[in-house]
C-alpha cells in the first residue's frame, strides 16, 4: 500500500504541468468528448506504465544491490532537476492521429507521448524499488488520472487556478529527497 500511496503521489505532481497534462487540455478544447478522452488516457497510461514497470523490475535481477542503489539515487536526483524544466506540447503528433477517432488518437497520442517523459521514468525507478510491480502501475495510473480527469473537465478553470510551477518544485524535492535516502542506504529494500 505504501508503494501503491507514494507512486500516485510523485505521479500526480509530476504530471501537473507536464506535457501529458498539456495535451488532455488540449484534446479536450478540440473535442469537447471527455469521456472518449478520459478512457485513452487511461488505456495509454496503462500500457505505457507496465511496459515502464516491468523494465523497472527486470533492472532489479541484472544488476547487483549497490549498482541499483546509486543508479536509482542518481535518477532520483536528475529527476529532480527535469522537474524543474517546464514542458512544451508537440501539436504536430496530436493533429496527425485525429483520423483515429477520439479514443484512438488520445490513446495513441498519450503513448507516445509518454515514452521517456518524466512520469515514465519515474514508474521505472518506483518499479525498480518494489517487491511487485502491479502496486507501482496501478499508483503511476491513478496520479496521471487524478490530474489528467480535471484538465479534461474543468482545463481553462484550473490552469489559472494552479501554479505548474509551484507543483514541480514540490515535486522536484520529493524526488531529491528519494534520491538522497536511496543513496545513503547501505542495503537496497523491496517497499
Amino acid at each position: 500500500m505504501e508503494m501503491f500511496l507514494l507512486a500516485t503521489g510523485i505521479v500526480a505532481l509530476a504530471e501537473i504541468g507536464d506535457k501529458t497534462q498539456l495535451l488532455a487540455f488540449m484534446l479536450a478544447a478540440r473535442f469537447r468528448r471527455p469521456w472518449p478522452i478520459l478512457w485513452g488516457i487511461l488505456v495509454a497510461t496503462l500500457v505505457n506504465h507496465l511496459f515502464a514497470a516491468a523494465v523497472g523490475q527486470s533492472l532489479t535481477a541484472l544488476l547487483t544491490p549497490d549498482a541499483l542503489r546509486w543508479i536509482l539515487g542518481l535518477s532520483f536526483l536528475a529527476m529532480a532537476c527535469w522537474m524543474l524544466i517546464p514542458d512544451k506540447l508537440d501539436t504536430e503528433t496530436a493533429q496527425s492521429t485525429v483520423r483515429f477517432g477520439v479514443f484512438g488518437a488520445t490513446a495513441i497520442v498519450f503513448f507516445l507521448a509518454e515514452m521517456g517523459d518524466k512520469t515514465q521514468v519515474a514508474t521505472v525507478a518506483l518499479a525498480a524499488r518494489a517487491s511487485s510491480l502491479w502496486p507501482v502501475v496501478m499508483g503511476t495510473t491513478l496520479g496521471m488520472m487524478l490530474v489528467n480527469t480535471p484538465a479534461v473537465f474543468m482545463g481553462e478553470q484550473i490552469a489559472a487556478r494552479f501554479s505548474p510551477t509551484l507543483m514541480h518544485r514540490i515535486a522536484a524535492l520529493i524526488f531529491a529527497a528519494l534520491g538522497i535516502w536511496v543513496l545513503l542506504e547501505t542495503r537496497l529494500p523491496s517497499v
